[in-house]
């Protein structure tokens, strides 16, 4: 393993197992390095959020709060967020060099946990939501900058920091709208 010490290889793992998404992660990460299966992976990540999505509306909703779009549409991006930085983890590895550094994986890592966190505060209504919106918009955006330097010429990863831009974006708008 190019840059990458057994600390940080067991730090990952735990960190992936933490999250409830190792297998799926596996699944992806495989699909997604052979070329005919890439509709596949994406057809089961949409099913995931929507299926996620969905559910944490009707938390709200059976809890009597009303969920706007815009809060929605902020849940799906930490959702989509979440998926993409927990995809690039194994595929920056893969790559290794510059792309598996600890750094920038610990700053994926990181990402996805604060998105996956922030959609729940949210979708459960949380009154500290406006706070976990606030964290993930910095965070999402370290992570953007981080994915820009070591991109290159990598699709994968600048669309990854294109989203954590967009999920940046949203939730500063949601926490700025529950500040106020």
């Amino acid at each position: 393993m190019p840059d990458m010490s057994r600390r940080t290889f067991v730090t990952i793992g735990t960190s992936l197992l933490a999250t409830g998404a190792s297998l799926m992660i596996l699944r992806g990460v495989d699909a997604a390095t052979h070329e005919t299966a890439p509709a596949l992976v994406h057809e089961l990540n949409a099913r995931a959020q929507s299926s996620l999505l969905q559910t944490s509306a009707e938390a709200t909703f059976m809890a009597g709060h009303h969920m706007s779009e815009e809060m929605r549409g902020c849940i799906q991006l930490c959702q989509e967020c979440h998926a993409l930085c927990i995809q690039m983890i194994g595929h920056c590895v893969g790559l290794g060099g510059r792309h598996a550094a600890p750094d920038h994986i610990r700053l994926l890592m990181d990402c996805a946990q604060i998105c996956t966190t922030t959609a729940d505060y949210m979708g459960r209504g949380s009154s500290f939501h406006d706070r976990t919106c606030g964290l993930c918009s910095e965070i999402c955006r370290l992570c953007a900058k981080s994915c820009e330097q070591v991109a290159g010429d990598n699709q994968l990863v600048k669309q990854c920091a294109e989203l954590c831009r967009r999920c940046a974006g949203s939730c500063d708008r949601m926490a700025v709208k529950l500040a106020i």
